[in-house]
């Protein structure tokens, strides 16, 4: 089984590391020191008081690695759209795509019967560039749940979990899904299976909407966020908008709103990721976020009047902060498609 990691990041050098050493053929595509520093020392993975050194084939340039049976896209949402094209080389016939990103996924209603099905989201697919240039019947939707981030180039903290939820787009357990989550489990990492992914997309999104922004805006922290009346009424006005969409559109909340909020409030003075890219004057990933759940109450004739301030909000910190990177507006503008099934 040959895997690439196309954005070998903190999420992703976690998991290749542990593949690497399973004995699983992994390739990473990474940029800049990050990647001056795998191929020098190989990479190093820091989990539970132990030192994890791997080594495998490393560059930026997909064409030097060939297909693959599985890529893991592990690249930001804006990212990912940047680069639908150059993943092309490492696409084979069979070759499936495992979409890794946070928020609403660019395939999210390819095989979704109902009146939406195909429908292409312009917040995060603009110019169906990833629906074009990947092709959505490749894709295996998965969760990410562990925290982990890099502490210098080569480097990799762990902090907690290991498990990833996996699902088909069309809802059903496929042999190469099975594959895939068995490379997982063979690797030490948890796959954790859905009859549909978007239920669990949804979950993990449900908190990231509102308490990523929440947290930029504010500079507080998720326990803060969670526990201060104003915020706490906020993200949930937000959090009650984005339900009625999601069910609107056919997903499932296992979990009412309150637990959700109190089960943020007890993971602690928690840096939320958009909070940490503000801090560091890295790009944030907020269309994924926010801007399509705008777009999807829209499509459904659903109101966001929450959602929609703090979206106002946030893009322009990110403009004057220069980290909010947009796609072309005349693309981003055009109106929601439906297409034919691929």
């Amino acid at each position: 089984m040959k895997i690439c990691i196309y954005g070998a990041g903190a999420i992703g050098g976690y998991m290749a590391v542990m593949m690497k050493q399973a004995g699983i053929d992994v390739s990473l595509i990474a940029r800049g020191p990050h990647l001056a520093a795998i191929r020098e020392r190989g990479l190093k993975l820091l989990i539970d008081g132990e030192e994890k050194v791997a080594e495998m084939p490393a560059t930026k340039v997909a064409a030097e690695l060939g297909p693959q049976d599985f890529v893991i896209v592990g690249l930001k949402a804006h990212q990912a759209w940047e680069s639908a094209e150059d993943m092309a080389p490492l696409l084979g016939p069979d070759t499936a795509v495992v979409t890794a990103q946070n928020g609403v996924p660019w395939w999210y209603f390819y095989g979704l019967e109902g009146p939406y099905k195909n429908l292409r989201l312009n917040s995060v697919d603009p110019g169906d560039r990833q629906w074009n240039a990947i092709g959505p019947e490749r894709v295996i939707g998965s969760t990410v749940y562990p925290a982990t981030e890099i502490i210098e180039p080569g480097v990799i903290k762990h902090t907690y979990g290991d498990t990833f939820g996996l699902g088909e787009p069309n809802r059903t357990k496929t042999a190469r899904l099975q594959a895939f989550g068995d490379a997982l489990d063979a690797s030490g990492l948890k796959a954790r299976y859905y009859d549909d992914i978007r239920d669990d997309i949804w979950l993990k999104l449900w908190g990231n909407l509102c308490f990523n922004p929440i947290s930029a805006l504010t500079r507080a922290t998720l326990d803060v966020v969670a526990t201060d009346p104003g915020t706490r009424a906020l993200a949930k006005s937000m959090m009650l908008e984005a339900q009625a969409i999601g069910e609107k559109v056919g997903a499932t909340f296992k979990v009412d709103v309150e637990r959700r909020i109190n089960g943020a409030a007890r993971v602690g003075a928690h840096r939320t990721s958009m909070l940490q890219d503000v801090e560091a004057g890295k790009p944030i990933e907020l269309d994924a976020l926010l801007s399509s759940i705008q777009e999807m109450g829209r499509l459904v004739d659903i109101a966001t009047p929450n959602v929609d301030i703090v979206l106002a909000l946030t893009k322009q910190m990110g403009r004057s902060l220069g980290i909010y990177p947009t796609f072309p507006e005349e693309v981003a503008a055009e109106e929601p498609k439906l297409a034919a099934a691929v």
